[in-house]
């Protein structure tokens, strides 16, 4: 086993919260945070009994804080439809029902406003957007989305996102030869082989994010690039131990390796068939295939 399986491997075993940035090869679980990172915040009226369960645990696990918090669980209300247009965002109110600050209540709105899901106006005050205005690639509404009244649609369309995105990022990569880069995902490879042999669903997943990260940027276009945070909240919303997705299989692996293959190779065909075939089994979406729509 390389010394970068043993490391990952060890350090998925130790870890018990928390999502790291982008390379960091920590990206699941999510976790309830432990209690003195945990900040419990009362839930506004009308919104689901797991609503904030589930995005005091998300902005937990990232350790953002108050203000990450109340970005996190007023955004799930708005995406979830438990706050709509008709009633304005009052920031007092918001400050007195999540005992607050005005500063987190302000900074959190500008979050939302940059993402297009409310709007400040003078003697107007802050109002949900329609659904048209939503940043609807931002990873964060993606999350929202996938753990709300929307899942469905939600899983659906990431899964024919990345049906477009990642076939021809695998036939891009086949032509830039980048040895180092393609290093990198034999390793994730390697990985995820030990990690399935041990059973070890948790860092399987963590290196199948990796290994789909990574190929995008080896396609060596920056606007394809800008949108691997993409594919990584689809594999991050769709699959692994807490969506209860199956357990991650040879053909998978086995398709993985065939794109590793096909890359060494320059087979940019050959590249983009094995994604294909990966996307078609791959436990993570196997199951929100596109499939052609009634009309």
């Amino acid at each position: 086993m390389s010394t970068l399986a043993h490391t990952m491997m060890t350090t998925a075993r130790a870890a018990d919260t928390g999502l790291a940035g982008p390379g960091e090869l920590d990206r699941y679980p999510y976790a309830e945070a432990r209690g003195a990172d945990r900040v419990s915040l009362p839930a506004w009226d009308g919104a689901e009994s797991d609503l904030g369960r589930v995005s005091r645990r998300a902005a937990g696990s990232r350790g953002r804080g108050l203000h990450g918090q109340l970005v996190q669980q007023l955004g799930q209300m708005i995406v979830s439809g438990d706050l709509g247009a008709d009633r304005p965002l009052v920031p007092e109110e918001i400050g007195q029902r999540f005992e607050v600050s005005r500063t987190v209540v302000r900074e959190s709105l500008r979050v939302l406003e940059a993402k297009g899901l409310v709007s400040a106006r003078p003697n107007v005050g802050t109002r949900v957007r329609p659904v048209s205005d939503w940043n609807l690639l931002d990873p964060d509404i993606i999350e929202w989305r996938a753990f709300g009244p929307q899942r469905d649609d939600q899983r659906r369309e990431l899964s024919e996102l990345r049906w477009t995105i990642e076939p021809l990022a695998a036939r891009l990569a086949a032509g830039h030869g980048r040895d180092d880069l393609q290093q990198r995902l034999g390793d994730m490879v390697e990985i995820m082989g030990h990690s399935l042999a041990q059973g070890d669903v948790i860092t399987f997943s963590r290196a199948d994010a990796e290994f789909h990260s990574l190929l995008i940027q080896a396609a060596g276009n920056r606007m394809l690039e800008h949108l691997s945070g993409i594919v990584g909240a689809a594999l991050q919303v769709s699959g692994g131990p807490i969506t209860g997705c199956d357990r991650p299989s040879d053909v998978a692996l086995t398709h993985h390796a065939r794109i590793v293959d096909a890359l060494a190779a320059a087979d940019g065909t050959a590249a983009e068939t094995a994604m294909r075939q990966l996307l078609t089994v791959h436990p993570e979406v196997e199951r929100v295939v596109p499939a052609p729509r009634e009309h």
